[in-house]
């Protein structure tokens, strides 16, 4: 921490000089009057895999070549070509990103740490795991910064961020899409995307999605039904004023839902392997989720091309369950040896996210720079949690587990709410941040720029529940350095130190907790930039050092008052690695997105962390058009993953996917496209563990009529 604060004691410094030389500069500059606004890099562009700016990392529109990290984006277009409508699968097609399924929960992670926040509009949700499913229909293009990214999100692991970027109302023009799917499994699903000026100056416009999706599975019994809508106006209030506002209401239901996996080993002690339409499930299970937004935001130029630029959000997170779990190694020749366990909740969660900064582009020396000041508000709320574990009172297996007779043949209800059931219910709990950040892009010579800022961050933890301790930590500093240097017109060498914190709720020997684990990320890369931008590469290396981490105080002293060993601060998780990416267009006709990730990661002591993410991950997609006729294809690969040992040691080897696609155009307006995934049938899990075994998706295709106007 004592290191963090120098360097951030150092940028803020520099930061206070550079803006005193602004002022200088900018009482001698004189008026340009109004200025017109220009809106930010949209994924929306017809084929395109790439942008020509993001913000993501920094809050600095930077080119992905002048950003001092490894970034990526996914564009609307790529998300069509690849047939990719929700956030899990979107994690397969990220290198780097390796998931293990649970159910229909994945747990994700990134250079090793697990992926505990995504944002939207660049402003963070918090999740321990990626349960919901979001439909991608809302979103124009997805930003990926991978490592710490603790300048623009506060607190989280050193893994990735993921920003999901809103569709916006950018059409003064009357028009949009409408479309309709059919694949296996019986799904369907009809989309319409419309937008249209609203007023005859075309200073308002509005822009709505609707979709509706039906669809079963392989797996037996499962049922799905989304709906979505999303609606949003922009308007121009005055040449200088400009006013976005929109809401979006999704409701995910689920039937026939899994609550875990397939058990890994039978009564022998021998790994089982079953049939992919096997699930752990019963047809009264469900899982429903309903996600409802709002945002609101504004941006005022205040002067030349200065300008403010306010944003808020707000989430309602409604969650309804009804489980099945089963434990135990199963009899292959009666179906006994399993028991299970019911599970029925209903949970609320709401967010309101707040962000508001002034970006400053200003000339110093000749040179053009850049400076952002901002600060955020984060209030994450869990409102209502209730949930119960249906127990007879009698049966006692493991708690209130009870003994199921036969695997094979099985037919369980869920029982009504009784007096004997053990309940789980939380108490109103929330926690909230507060920060201040700033930085700035000094271009130190035409071919040399420098990327400092920091960050000052309040987290608290608190709960209606008395029986637990609040939790606050002020002055956390997260601090940002990246230095780009520009070899030639394509070619870009960078550097870069980043940082973010992790709340953590163990104590020392003085009842004190201990400060937040940091994850420091150092980082250095060659990028390169062709045929007018259409092109990008990028080559990194990394090490990611945690620090702080909790471990038991050695003498065995106990927390004062109670029974637990004290905590003592000690180093973590190393993780270090490399990342490779191409992506964009080679000609007009040939499209190519490739990217490889690895990472070797360990703990204090030398063991390997988390070996149930595959230590290399690539992805490959190509495509290529012929008159009327576009073809592509892909490879994903995942090297193996494990868990366990000795006799409860479970191995997936590595593997791959192959994906093709193919689209017609029928005639200007009109297209049909086919794509199949899994396209030779691969069987392989996606999840592992001794009760949750969970199967990839096995063969399946997609049919799609879409109608432009």
């Amino acid at each position: 921490m004592q290191k963090n604060k120098i360097i951030c004691l150092s940028i803020f410094t520099a930061l206070c000089l550079q803006i005193q030389a602004l002022a200088e500069e900018t009482k001698n500059s004189e008026s340009l009057g109004t200025v017109e606004i220009v809106s930010s890099s949209s994924g929306d562009e017809k084929d395109t895999y790439t942008v020509h700016s993001m913000s993501t990392s920094t809050k600095l529109d930077l080119s992905l070549r002048e950003t001092p990290q490894s970034v990526s984006v996914i564009t609307a277009q790529k998300l069509e070509d690849l047939g990719v409508s929700y956030y899990q699968d979107l994690l397969t097609k990220i290198p780097g990103v390796t998931l293990n399924r649970w159910d229909e929960r994945v747990n994700a992670s990134a250079r090793g740490f697990d992926l505990d926040y995504y944002k939207i509009d660049g402003m963070p949700t918090y999740s321990t795991y990626n349960a919901r499913d979001i439909d991608l229909a809302v979103y124009d293009r997805i930003e990926v910064v991978r490592g710490a990214n603790g300048l623009t999100t506060g607190y989280g692991n050193p893994a990735m961020s993921i920003n999901l970027v809103r569709k916006r109302a950018d059409s003064e023009e009357f028009t949009g899409n409408v479309g309709v799917e059919v694949g296996s499994w019986n799904s369907y699903r009809m989309t319409a995307d419309v937008g249209s000026a609203l007023n005859e100056s075309g200073s308002i416009r509005g822009r709505a999605v609707i979709k509706h999706e039906q669809s079963e599975s392989y797996m037996d019994g499962f049922e799905l039904e989304n709906n979505l809508f999303y609606g949003v106006i922009d308007a121009d209030i005055t040449d200088t004023t400009y006013l976005s506002t929109g809401v979006s209401y999704q409701k995910l239901n689920k039937n026939g839902i899994r609550w875990g996996g397939l058990p890994a080993f039978d009564s022998n002690d021998n790994r089982v392997d079953f049939s992919r339409s096997k699930t752990v499930s019963d047809d009264w299970t469900y899982w429903n989720n309903e996600i409802k937004s709002a945002f609101i935001d504004l941006q005022q130029m205040l002067y030349k091309d200065i300008s403010l630029n306010v944003n808020y959000a707000f989430d309602e997170i409604n969650n309804e369950s009804a489980l099945l779990y089963f434990a135990g190694k199963v009899n292959m020749a009666d179906g006994s040896g399993l028991t299970y366990m019911d599970w029925q909740s209903e949970d609320q969660k709401q967010q309101h996210n707040f962000d508001t900064n002034i970006k400053i582009p200003y000339e110093l020396g000749g040179l053009s720079q850049e400076f952002v000041f901002g600060a955020s508000y984060n209030l994450d709320k869990t409102t209502k949690y209730n949930g119960r574990y249906p127990w007879d009172g009698v049966s006692t297996p493991s708690a209130w587990y009870t003994t199921l007779p036969n695997f094979f043949d099985y037919n369980t209800v869920l029982p009504a709410p009784a007096a004997t059931d053990a309940l789980y219910v939380i108490q109103p709990e929330q926690i909230e941040q507060k920060a201040l950040y700033l930085v700035n892009k000094f271009t130190l010579l035409n071919d040399l720029k420098l990327i400092a800022g920091a960050r000052l961050s309040s987290w608290e933890y608190t709960s209606d529940d008395t029986s637990i301790e609040s939790r606050k930590f002020d002055n956390q500093v997260t601090p940002y350095v990246g230095l780009v240097y520009d070899l030639d017109d394509n070619h870009s060498v960078y550097t870069s130190f980043t940082s973010i914190f992790q709340p953590q709720d163990e104590k020392d020997s003085s009842g004190s907790y201990l400060d937040p684990i940091e994850g420091n990320a150092y980082e250095a890369g060659v990028k390169g930039e062709y045929f007018n931008g259409n092109l990008t590469t990028s080559l990194s290396i990394f090490r990611i050092e945690q620090d702080n981490v909790a471990s038991d105080d050695p003498s065995g002293v106990f927390v004062p008052g109670t029974t637990t060993i004290a905590s003592i601060p000690t180093e973590g998780v190393v993780s270090k690695g490399f990342e490779f990416d191409v992506s964009g267009k080679i000609t007009e006709r040939f499209t190519v997105d490739f990217g490889i990730a690895n990472f070797k990661a360990e703990d204090a002591t030398g063991n390997k962390y988390n070996t149930k993410a595959s230590r290399t991950t690539a992805n490959v997609f190509a495509k290529y058009k012929l008159n009327d006729l576009t073809l592509g294809g892909g490879l994903n690969y995942k090297s193996k993953f494990f868990t366990g040992s000795g006799a409860s040691y479970i191995e997936q080897k590595g593997y791959i996917l192959a994906n093709a696609m193919a689209k017609y155009d029928i005639d200007k307006s009109t297209t049909l496209q086919l794509n199949v995934n899994n396209l030779f049938d691969k069987k392989y899990y996606e999840g592992i563990g001794a009760n949750s075994m969970v199967y990839g998706t096995p063969r399946n295709a997609t049919l799609s009529l879409k109608y432009t106007f």
